[in-house]
């Protein structure tokens, strides 16, 4: 769970996590400015990881993977800890993943119009189904969506795509599904509702625009890394 300022969603999104099917939970707060670490603590989650300065989302995340990693998971659910996405989903998509299905599954929010009907704010959308139009084309993928934060990998998919040469900022996520498609694995997409409220992690106009952007850049990257005609570090 990469987590920031998560201290009122967080024993809430704990609370639905199905234990019996999870051998370990790890959340790395991002120099939070709240409780968050004393709320994890006091919800008996063994490891809790504090970063000193605010190394971005995607500077989360890496060390959310490493972290699994060296406690050698075989299987690694991405899970916010705002409680924008269900955690009850996580059996679900652990099912995909060992009976062999898929070894990359995302909780999508298009199908079966989850983002709208849990209050995604419609620019958003617009902009969700125009993004992911173009990098379909670029990747040359069917996915609904390129932007859920609720993510599943086996282990080999992590350990074999450089995600630490990734972003520190929020179009890691983008860059990393390139990564994995670069390298030809599979991706499965399940339908995910999601609720959109006040304390739910979202990022702001400007940095939406900022993270399209990003998306642009990492599609046409990887089209002119498969044309041949550039060479970029995130796909070596």
């Amino acid at each position: 769970m990469p987590a920031y300022n998560a201290a009122t969603t967080l024993r809430q999104t704990y609370a639905e996590i199905p234990q019996d099917i999870v051998d370990e939970v790890i959340l790395v707060d991002d120099y939070s400015s709240d409780e968050t670490v004393e709320v994890a603590k006091s919800l008996g989650i063994r490891h809790v990881i504090r970063h000193e300065d605010n190394k971005g989302y995607g500077g989360n995340q890496k060390t959310c993977y490493q972290k699994a990693l060296s406690l050698g998971a075989d299987v690694v659910i991405m899970l916010h800890p705002d409680y924008q996405y269900t955690p009850l989903l996580i059996e679900s998509i652990s099912y995909m993943i060992v009976n062999g299905l898929y070894p990359v599954v995302l909780a999508s929010r298009i199908l079966g119009n989850g983002a709208l009907k849990g209050g995604m704010p419609r620019y958003k959308y617009f902009f969700n189904r125009c993004l992911t139009w173009f990098q379909n084309v670029m990747v040359g993928q069917k996915l609904s969506e390129y932007h859920t934060g609720y993510r599943a990998f086996t282990r080999e998919v992590l350990e074999s795509v450089p995600f630490m040469r990734n972003s520190d900022d929020f179009v890691f996520d983008n860059q990393m599904l390139a990564q994995i498609i670069y390298a030809g694995f599979d991706i499965g997409e399940i339908t995910c509702p999601t609720k959109y409220f006040e304390e739910a992690s979202s990022i702001n106009f400007r940095r939406s625009c900022r993270y399209g952007l990003g998306v642009v850049l990492t599609s046409l990257q990887f089209r002119l890394q498969k044309w041949h005609l550039g060479h970029f570090s995130i796909f070596r």
